[in-house]
């Protein structure tokens, strides 16, 4: 549908990614997806 779009020059309703999305305002990546140490695994 969005090829189709482009080829007859119309446009579209939708985007994959807006610029406003929640994405653009949180740094990269997520503080609860850091390590101030490198993680230990453990065996049981």
């Amino acid at each position: 549908m969005i090829l189709e779009a482009f080829v007859s020059k119309r446009t579209y309703l939708f985007t994959l990614s807006l610029p406003s999305s929640i994405e653009w305002h949180h740094p990269l990546p997520p503080a609860d997806h850091s390590y101030n140490d490198t993680p230990v695994l453990t065996n049981y």
